[in-house]
């Protein structure tokens, strides 16, 4: 049952965008400072060209009035460069944090919600999304500071210059607002939509390349293209939306944009003729009010972008969301784990772990056994904290498991898959992340107990370089398993965490594991029953119940379904002994 990640709304998003702000000031203030100099000294040139004018007219000098004329322009490019300097270094210092406090909270998620989120939303908030935001902070964020500091001064200009003209001029910008107001009504919503579509895309291609083989087998490759067209089909319909939009917002920007010089140029001779302005006004206000054409066309240029931005933004901020949800949960008191009357259904089927009651004393081994699809996975995961029940408890030390944060979570309970990842870095690096305290010397015996002595014959040992590409699924197995030991939690559960591993490979690290977790739970899942054999009590699972419990000896002179798994487990066993022994 995947869901989306939540989306903040705009006041969060405000928040947020004040957050940063007050994270550098300074950079903030400088930033502002300089773009508003750059914007005053760009109103110096217009008025003086009207004084020049009436000059002129008047048989008067320029040559003070055109050399400061020419320092205004020198002094506005000088600004305008340290001003764009500055506002860069600012924005990628608010990008880095942006980045940073991503990171933090996609490691604070609850296990629930990262196992329930699809792949895709949760990729392209990662990368997307930070990326449009970055560009908009280093970009558009900058010109559109310095576009609003020019339009304002510039209107403030035009009126002080002539009332009557400013006021012509600008009511010919009444078409610019009223395109503008309509197209942020709609733009929100519509971008939301694309990036929704663009995450449902991402996982759907995904998934489909993951998968590639399984869909070639079971002959699915119809039904999977036609999954990616409706998919491709609703992605291209929210693109096309945003499109119409900008589409009806340009044409109405490009003719009003055109018409307040030509206004005041019209309205301006008549006022000329009457003798109530002079030349120099009427040409210092057609030169400011196409002045102001520019950084009206810049901000709206920007405009969408952040549009755009803003719902990468929010999709950004939304990831708290989880966050600020979570129940506030007692420190459990003890390691028992207890499941009471457990009933587990995914959205939109029937139960799949129906009836459970099971308490896990600590320090025992416990085996889950059972055919394929008899629950076992998912009983796990309901142990580990990362699905709730829908009917009954799951609790470690009287608290409800799925109620402890991440941190708490780590410290009692671990999972352990045979899907595991190699993240980029050292040997060393990947190991940390159990406990970055861990020295070398404790590295070095985690990877001992699973049998990992390979990393002994690496050119730099620890401080390799790690890639599952090169290291094979085997070895990276064994460096997750060596992450557990590093992890130290009282209990772990392992589900068919030695899959990937060869038969001898495995059957070392089990043993290894075996001891070195001595003292703690041990939950095994497996489908090598050698691993029921050692356990303390087997937990025999069908068809979601738990249908036999006991010792593995118990179980096998009972003579029900633990005894007939056994039996063939063993049989294939010996078969594969028989085809083996020629090669030996």
């Amino acid at each position: 049952m995947n869901r989306d990640l939540p989306i903040a709304d705009r006041q969060q998003v405000r928040r947020a965008a004040l957050r940063l702000v007050r994270r550098d000031v300074p950079g903030f203030t400088a930033t502002l400072l300089l773009n508003s100099l750059a914007a005053a000294a760009a109103l110096v040139s217009p008025w003086l060209l009207g004084r020049i004018i009436d000059s002129i007219s008047a048989g008067g000098t320029v040559d003070l009035l055109a050399a400061i004329a020419v320092g205004a322009a020198l002094a506005q490019l000088v600004l305008s460069r340290y001003a764009e300097k500055i506002g860069t270094r600012f924005s990628e210092r608010v990008q880095e944090h942006i980045r940073a406090e991503l990171l933090d909270r996609v490691l604070a998620l609850p296990a629930a919600t990262v196992e329930h989120t699809r792949t895709g939303d949760l990729t392209t908030r990662g990368t997307t999304d930070v990326a449009v935001v970055g560009r908009t902070l280093r970009d558009a964020a900058p010109a559109i500071l310095v576009s609003s500091l020019q339009a304002l001064f510039l209107i403030v200009a035009v009126f002080l210059v002539d009332p009557v003209l400013g006021a012509c001029g600008l009511l010919a910008l009444a078409g610019i607002v009223a395109a503008s107001r309509w197209y942020l009504r709609h733009a929100r919503p519509a971008y939301l939509e694309e990036g929704a579509a663009r995450s449902e895309l991402a996982e759907h291609l995904a998934a489909n390349a993951v998968g590639a083989r399984t869909i070639e087998a079971l002959g699915l490759q119809a039904k999977r293209t036609r999954a990616a067209e409706r998919v491709i089909e609703r992605s291209r319909a929210a693109q096309l939306r945003t499109l119409f939009l900008r589409g009806v917002l340009w044409p109405s920007v490009e003719v009003s944009s055109l018409l307040p010089p030509v206004l005041v140029l019209l309205l301006g001779g008549v006022l000329l003729d009457r003798g109530q302005v002079t030349l120099g006004a009427v040409v210092t206000c057609v030169l400011y009010l196409r002045q102001l054409g520019q950084p009206i066309e810049t901000i709206l240029i920007w405009l969408e972008q952040l549009q755009s931005s803003g719902a990468s933004f929010a999709r950004i901020e939304g990831l708290a969301t989880p966050a600020r949800e979570e129940i506030a949960a007692a420190a459990p008191q003890g390691d028992r784990i207890e499941a009471c009357g457990v009933h587990f259904a995914y959205e939109g089927g029937d139960d799949v772990v129906t009836g459970v009651d099971l308490t896990v004393r600590p320090g025992e081994r416990l085996a889950v056994v059972g055919p394929s699809g008899a629950g076992k996975s998912t009983l796990g995961k309901l142990l580990a904290g990362i699905d709730r029940p829908r009917l009954g408890t799951v609790t470690v030390g009287s608290v409800p498991v799925a109620d402890l944060s991440p941190a708490q979570l780590r410290e009692h309970v671990v999972l352990v898959t045979q899907e595991q990842h190699l993240f980029l870095g050292t040997l060393r690096d990947n190991l940390l992340l159990a406990d970055p305290t861990a020295g070398d010397d404790r590295l070095g015996k985690a990877l001992a107990a699973v049998g990992a002595d390979w990393v002994a014959s690496l050119d730099d040992e620890l401080g390799s370089q790690s890639s599952g590409a090169t290291l094979g699924p085997d070895r990276v197995q064994q460096l997750a398993l060596a992450r557990v030991i590093v992890a130290d939690p009282h209990t772990v559960i392992l589900d068919e965490a030695t899959a990937m591993l060869d038969p001898r490979t495995a059957r070392r690290a089990e043993r290894s594991l075996a001891a070195v977790l001595e003292g703690r739970t041990v939950i095994a899942i497996a489908h090598r029953l050698h691993t029921a054999r050692d356990a303390d009590r087997v937990v025999v699972m069908d068809n979601g119940r738990v249908v036999e419990v006991g010792a593995h000896d118990e179980l096998v002179a009972a003579g029900g379904v633990y005894e007939a798994l056994w039996r063939s487990w063993r049989g294939s066993r010996s078969v594969g002994a028989e085809h083996d022994s020629p090669s030996r």
